[in-house]
């Protein structure tokens, strides 16, 4: 008696080591169950032999303990015959034949068998996506040579290499058109009938996106229509020479993009707006990606086609019929990115020009409005621990304070102090541990007397001298920071220096008219019939 009630608690011990719970803080997938599995086998050797001895089809009932059917049927009011101890041992175990230890031995085998590897494991419950990840799901990632059945044994490594890049591009061409498609239906259209936002904000936003869907589409089709009976692509150049043309139409998507951002964030501070991009983002379909990522999935493509047909050019052999078409199409992709660059740039300067308010009528310095394009702008600090938000304009760089205007609610940027023509300007770097004093940064603002990620711009020239000390978030946005501003003092130098030489030329060279007339005098000379 004795020895089989030992067998029982055994046996309630191996049970209730099945029911233990897998953590759900990850996804997982069929495969994690099972290294699961196999970490807890190799931490217990000696449980092998009873767990593939209790995935039979044979399990004995006789394994099941009492205690789990009083916990399995709850709390009883129905008065019960106690036991008496001379009673045999098959007599407390009739009850397991009620239906419902027969539902708890089930489950039970069904939770050993996802620890054994004897039996196939069952897919994923769909519950596994209610609980979104942390971190943006990312698509499947294929490569060519896991479409093709068999592979010619004539094929180079470097062929390989070559087919994977433009299977990549296709790929590549596929997943933004199911993207861009994604945000019609599921961020544009809703947000139209619900009356969300208007259709006029709705295209602010949006911009033209609606066109580049048919416009990738083509090149979708024409890239597939490359691929021969063995899944292969022989010439892409004359493709890529014939479509990239059509990339022009990005200058109008971004150049939009700087008010369609403006205007998003400003929008995302009402609750209806708020509470239906957040749902969007928590949803499966997101890839926990907002509203905005989605939207600049086209220019992020546009810059990825230089990389890709760089790695064509290099793995393409030499008498390939590519080998002068691939150069050419990368001059061609070069140049229009460089435009959309451009055009961008501006159209952001435009935008941040007219969001200038001037406190004083003599901030407004010619070189704001003579200004073409935006180095960079962005949020510093001063001596005093206030955030300014400075712009480094072609011509001058302008320190301002964001304001929100309660008429739209759109922010504004006040001009702080008067601006800096770059022609005047002066940098310098201040390393980092350098000791406060005047003109730097205070104690009272860095918590100590030293100072990190600062820098000093100051003028001099046609206003009174003034000096400013700027304190970067970190190193590399420092050293952004004086990098462009180099950059910006240096080319307003070229510029001042190519403009002197002009008008000196200009002095020392003849009146133009002059020499015409000094012809025509001398042509009248030659044509002067004799008297």
């Amino acid at each position: 008696m004795k020895e089989t009630k030992m067998e029982l608690e055994e046996t309630e011990a191996d049970s209730s080591s099945s029911w233990s719970p897998i953590s759900r803080d990850r996804l997982l997938t069929c495969a994690n169950l099972s290294d699961i599995a196999g970490k807890k086998r190799k931490q217990d050797p000696s449980s092998d032999a009873e767990i593939s001895a209790r995935t039979s089809d044979d399990y004995d009932e006789d394994d099941f303990p009492i205690d789990h059917l009083q916990d399995s049927e709850g709390p009883c009011n129905k008065r019960v015959k106690p036991v008496d101890r001379s009673s045999e041992v098959t007599g407390i175990i009739t009850p397991v034949k009620t239906p419902a230890l027969k539902r708890l031995g089930q489950s039970i085998q069904r939770s050993i068998s996802f620890r054994t590897e004897a039996r196939p494991l069952p897919p994923m419950p769909i519950r596994t996506r209610q609980k979104a990840s942390s971190f943006p799901r990312r698509r499947s990632s294929q490569l060519w040579s896991d479409t093709v059945d068999s592979m010619s044994q004539d094929m180079s490594a470097r062929e390989i290499k070559r087919q994977e890049v433009i299977y990549e591009l296709t790929q590549g061409e596929k997943q933004l058109i199911e993207d861009l498609n994604l945000v019609k239906k599921v961020y544009y259209e809703p947000m139209l009938k619900l009356d969300i936002m208007t259709e006029s904000e709705l295209g602010q936003i949006f911009g033209t996106l609606d066109s580049l869907i048919p416009l990738h589409e083509d090149f979708l089709a024409r890239l597939e229509g490359l691929r021969g009976s063995e899944k292969t692509v022989g010439e892409v150049g004359p493709t890529l020479l014939d479509w990239f043309p059509c990339l022009e139409a990005y200058i109008t998507y971004c150049c939009n993009q700087v008010g369609a951002k403006a205007l998003l964030d400003q929008k995302k501070q009402v609750r209806r707006v708020e509470e239906f991009l957040r749902l969007c983002q928590e949803s499966s379909f997101s890839r926990k990606l907002d509203l905005w990522n989605f939207l600049d999935l086209p220019r992020s493509r546009l810059v990825k086609y230089p990389l890709l047909l760089k790695e064509i050019q290099k793995t393409t052999p030499a008498e390939h019929p590519d080998e002068d078409t691939l150069p050419q199409a990368m001059e061609l992709i070069q140049s229009i990115i460089t435009e959309v660059n451009s055009k961008t740039g501006e159209a952001e300067c435009q935008f941040y020009r007219r969001g200038l308010s001037y406190p004083e009528e003599g901030q407004r310095v010619p070189e704001i409005q003579a200004s073409r394009f935006l180095y960079c702008h962005g949020e510093l600090k001063n001596t005093k621990g206030q955030k300014l938000h400075v712009f480094l304009f072609e011509l001058v760089l302008v320190l301002t304070r964001p304001v929100v205007q309660d008429k739209d609610g759109m922010v504004q940027f006040q001009v702080y102090r008067q601006p800096l023509p770059a022609d005047h300007l002066l940098l310098e770097d201040l390393p980092d541990g350098e000791a406060s004093s005047s003109g730097s940064f205070r104690g009272a603002f860095t918590g100590n007397d030293k100072v990190k990620n600062g820098f000093r711009v100051s003028s001099r020239g046609r206003t009174k001298a003034q000096s400013h000390s700027l304190q970067a978030n970190d190193s590399f946005n420092k050293q952004q920071w004086i990098s462009c501003i180099r950059q910006a003092i240096v080319q307003s130098r070229d510029r001042n220096a190519q403009a002197s030489q002009s008008k000196a030329s200009a002095r020392l060279s003849p009146d133009p008219a002059l020499d015409h007339i000094a012809e025509l005098s001398l042509n009248s000379d030659v044509e002067m019939p004799d008297t």
